[in-house]
């Protein structure tokens, strides 16, 4: 059973600390489907209000701010599982603003950068859905090992590249847009990709285990981490083409 509960994606740790003893109102994929469509919408009215309703002197302390409380409610949400049905939402309106105030801020210094990040995003999400339930990549024990070591490398250089910025310096070449900068954001974007299958197969293999319905909140909690995280590396990698 034990098996069952294994992903690289840490969020999705949750599903081992929910207890399922009633054989009624158990997770489904078609509600976990709906409650994805219903953050997504979420996210949808928060970047609009984001993209249009702030003042621009507010810009950079509100995205800090909307960062920190959604790592903040990530984490929660981690061990408090069973409060997605609360907490998931709320994630949705707080990255929703997030993406909104980050996306004005790219689109105002590379216009049209935005519907491109969007369209490739939706893209990546589709051709992923397609190569999964087809069974053209299959989500191995190994598949899922090796994933986990790529996530974590870039958790860790990431972690360090922020950790340098308070010393006024950073990791060299990765962040410009030389080749390298853009060899680094195309495996990242890779991975963020591939990382969709992983939640594909975990939020399956769940709903085999007979979860409980509110489990359909932190499935679909957990897909929108991986949707945010890779558009937001399709919005820099993009920027990184636009400077050459």
């Amino acid at each position: 059973m034990m098996e069952l509960n294994k992903s690289s994606n840490p969020t999705l740790g949750g599903f081992q600390r929910v207890s399922h003893t009633s054989t009624k109102n158990l997770m489904t994929l078609e509600g976990t489907s709906q409650k994805i469509m219903i953050l997504l919408a979420i996210v949808l009215v928060g970047g609009y209000i984001g993209w249009t309703q702030i003042n621009p002197v507010f810009y950079m302390p509100l995205v800090i701010v909307s960062l920190i409380a959604g790592i903040g409610i990530a984490i929660t949400l981690a061990f408090k599982p069973h409060l997605s049905n609360i907490l998931a939402p709320i994630y949705a309106v707080v990255q929703g603003l997030f993406l909104g105030l980050l996306s004005s801020l790219f689109e105002t210094m590379y216009s049209g950068i935005v519907i491109q990040a969007v369209m490739l995003t939706l893209a990546v999400f589709v051709l992923m859905v397609f190569l999964y339930r087809n069974q053209i990549i299959k989500v191995t024990e190994k598949f899922r090992s090796v994933m986990m070591l790529a996530i974590g490398a870039i958790f860790i250089v990431y972690m360090i590249s922020f950790v340098m910025s308070f010393f006024g310096s950073t990791i060299p070449m990765i962040h410009e847009s030389g080749l390298v900068g853009i060899g680094f954001s195309l495996i990242v974007v890779t991975i963020a990709s591939l990382s969709l299958l992983l939640d594909f197969d975990l939020i399956d293999r769940q709903i085999a285990n007979k979860q409980p319905k509110v489990m359909e909140w932190y499935g679909a909690f957990v897909l929108l981490v991986t949707l945010v995280w890779l558009y937001i590396e399709i919005l820099r990698l993009l920027a990184k083409l636009r400077n050459r």
